[in-house]
């Protein structure tokens, strides 16, 4: 029995997470974040920026327009979010 909620806890820490910027922070407890990624085109071989944008849950709404943050997959809260916010990697207007 101990070893199937050991296996329980290890299967939980292998979530998704990504880096994105927050691109709306205009609703409630909720913000857009573009997750940007460079892809080779197949044939060309030319460098591409493609963007996904993602529905996060903020729970403080502490995420600001221009925020980079780190985002971490899991249930699904609503319709279209299935994100929650795990950190503000770097303030908008901060220099590193």
């Amino acid at each position: 029995m101990m070893a199937a909620m050991k296996k329980d806890d290890s299967a939980r820490m292998v979530r998704r997470t990504r880096v994105g910027t927050v691109k709306s922070s205009k609703r409630m407890k909720t913000i857009t974040v573009a997750i940007e990624r460079r892809m080779k085109h197949p044939k060309y071989g030319k460098y591409q920026l493609r963007t996904n944008s993602l529905q996060v849950h903020d729970e403080k709404n502490e995420a600001k327009l221009g925020d980079q943050v780190e985002v971490m997959e899991c249930r699904p809260i609503s319709k279209t979010k299935s994100f929650r916010l795990v950190r503000v990697i770097r303030r908008s207007g901060e220099t590193q």
